[in-house]
This record gives C-alpha cells, structure tokens and sequence, in this order.
C-alpha cells in the first residue's frame, strides 16, 4: 500500500514519484469502495487514500455531494471571485515533435515570432480589454525565442500588466530566476502525461523528450522563487485515473514544499489541431467534473484554471463548482489579438466569447469576474531565498 504523504526534504517530483508505481496505483483505484468514496467525502481534510477514492470509478455516483462540497470549500477560501486571464502566443516557431500539438516541427505551417513591437500591440489590445493578468506562451525554438527574448518581452509590457505568468520551455533554476527578475510571478508546466512510456512515445524527438526535467521544472521554478506554480495533464493522452491522480500528486508536493508559492492545477482536453492528432483516450464531461471536484477537496487552497478549450455550456456549467480562474478572449496564434495572425494557432479554442460576455455571465451566475491580481506585496527576492532554505 502507498504512503498517504510523500516524503519532503530535498525530493524533487521526480524522486516522489517513485514512491508510487503506475501499474500499483492504478489497481488500488479501482479497487475503491463507495463505502471508501463516502468516507472521503466526510473527511475534513481528505488525503492521498481519500483523493484515490474520488477519482475512481466508485465515485461516479457521487458527483452532486462532490459538487457541493468543493463549491463550499471554494467559496469559503476564495470568495465568489473568478480570476481572469488571456493567453498571448509570441511564437509558434518549435524543434519538438510532439505527436498531438499543432506546433510540431514536422507540421509544415507558417510560423511567426512576434517582435517587440507586435508584442507590445498585443498587450495594448488585452490591456484596453481590462485584463490586468497575462499569460506569455511559446513554443521551444531557442535560437528565435530564447530567455533573452522572454525577458525583453516582460520588460516591454510590464507597465501594462500588475500580473505576467509563462507558459513555456522548461527552464533551469538560473532562468527562472531570470525572468522572475525581469517581472514574471507565474509559471505553468504541463506534463502533458506521466506516464513515462507513453510520454517517450509521444515526443521522438527535440529537447521536450526529456521527461524527467520537465517533471522538475515546477520543482526548479519554486527553488528560485515563483509565486505561482501551475501543473496539468493534457487529458486525452493516458489513463485519466492515472494522470488525475499523479497531477493531483504533484500539485500536492508542490504546495507542501514551497508553501510560498500559490500552487494551481489546469484542467486542459485535447482540441483539434494542425497534424490531425486524435486522442488516445476519451475524457467523459462527467470525468472532468470529478476531477475537479477531487482536486478541490485534496487541494483547498489551489487555483483551479478551465480554459476556452473547453464549450461555452460546459464552463458555465463548472464555473461554480471550484474554479477559480479562467481564460476569455483567446486566441492561440501569434498576433492573434491584433488580428495581424499569419501563423498557425495551436489548437482550436471551443468558447469564443468576448471578455465582456465572460463578465456578463460572471455576474449572472453571482459571481465577481477580477480583472486584477493586486496581491503585488507578495513578490519581493526574500521568497526565493526562504524557498532555498526550506528544500
């Protein structure tokens, strides 16, 4: 049987999750009870045992009480706000052949690096539309955009913005510290599955087969300071009880090591794009609502971000349950927002709703859309060295 605590100290994700064997893990999960899934609901602060019973298929059955609870669980940390943010893609240029994204270098689409002028023509448009929190993207082409790039980028918009979060290659712990330098408080890594097989699989070549540093690249963004760590699955690749339960592991390692940094956990399914990539496994609306709600109840405190991959019906469905941020007005090309776009966009968003529609429906539902993030006073160089000295 598992431990129902990782061990701490000086692990990085990597050496916990060897402590959890996917064929061992995988088993134990469907092998839960609804008895099991009733004593997680009652727990007051459910564990790694209780977290395996929610995401089974024994808890089906129980979505509404699941509902319910990560709603008040939700409401009681956060409030009835709904942080939003918009993705801004500077480049599609990437060396990676990862099999299910429209980037893959072997995609013969146009490709685009925004220059600094474009960049900061973006960030006026996303500025104007009242957003005040920013996510950067790229693919990974280190010739074209490397940190150098990032961080003349930061610099660039950083008055129009009091919050800049990345979506980009991993990084070691001195870049990191770079762009957290030059103005970054947030990181997002998908791990796309942690299924180490089915990852080499997936990725045949280009830097991102590496999967053990991408793994740590959370571990590494903490060590030098980050304020918000985010981590994900792309649902559709591996076994969504497996890849629920190791994201649900690695957040949870996360906010228990660098208990300074906000730890956050997206929620993102395939969508079509360039290359025709079908996925490998079909995640239900039912199963992502479960893991949702699961993810609330192991991780009250985490930010729960549902992307416009995702249908107009289904996110206004879900906004309520425990998310507490969300994306409006995307588009994922370059140049996508100034309507300059001659590349190609990564993937097809599903909800294509203006960011005063997303307010509009915010408030319909009772709750407050905050277009800002002011908690400024947290970033100060202290947090990366308190990080240091807690590992």
């Amino acid at each position: 049987m598992i431990s129902s605590s990782p061990t701490l100290g000086s692990a990085t994700f990597s050496d916990v999750i060897t402590q959890y064997p996917q064929d061992e893990i995988l088993e134990q999960i469907h092998a839960c009870s609804t008895s099991q899934v009733e004593q997680a609901l009652s727990a007051e602060r459910p564990n790694l045992r209780d977290f395996m019973a929610l995401i089974s298929p024994a808890a089906q059955e129980y979505l509404e009480p699941m509902a319910q609870r990560s709603q008040q669980i939700t409401r009681q940390r956060f409030g009835n706000n709904i942080y939003l943010y918009t993705p801004m893609y500077l480049s599609n240029e990437c060396n990676n052949g990862c099999k299910y994204c429209g980037f893959n270098a072997s995609n013969k689409i146009p490709r685009a690096t925004l220059s600094m002028g474009a960049i900061e023509k973006e960030a006026r448009i996303i500025h104007d539309y009242g957003f005040r929190h920013i996510l950067l993207l790229t693919g990974e082409a280190s010739k074209l955009a490397d940190n150098q790039y990032l961080v003349d980028a930061i610099e660039r918009i950083k008055p129009l913005f009091s919050s800049i979060s990345i979506e980009v290659y991993p990084m070691d712990t001195s870049g990191y510290a770079q762009v957290i330098e030059a103005g970054v408080d947030g990181l997002t890594v998908y791990q796309e599955t942690y299924n180490p097989e089915l990852y080499a699989d997936l990725h045949p070549y280009g830097k991102k087969r590496n999967y053990t540093y991408r793994l740590d690249a959370p571990d590494r963004a903490g060590t030098a300071g980050m304020r918000r760590i985010g981590v994900g699955a792309l649902l559709g690749l591996g076994n969504f009880v497996s890849e629920a339960f190791y994201t649900g592991l690695h957040a949870r390692h996360l906010a228990k090591r660098y208990w300074r940094s906000q730890v956050s956990v997206s929620f993102p399914r395939i969508r079509p794009a360039d290359g025709g990539f079908a996925p490998l496994e079909i995640v239900s609306d039912a199963q992502l609502v479960q893991m949702l709600c699961a993810m609330r109840l192991l991780l009250p405190d985490a930010g729960l971000y549902l992307s416009t991959r995702e249908s107009a019906t289904l996110r206004d469905n879900m906004m309520p349950l425990g998310i507490t941020h969300m994306s409006a007005g995307s588009c994922t090309a370059p140049g996508g927002h100034s309507k300059d776009a001659s590349a190609t966009e990564q993937f097809a968003i599903n909800d294509d709703r203006t960011p005063e529609g997303m307010n509009a429906i915010i408030k319909a539902k009772g709750l407050e859309a905050v277009w800002k993030d002011w908690d400024t006073a947290f970033l100060n160089r202290d947090t990366a060295v308190a990080n240091i000295h807690a590992g």
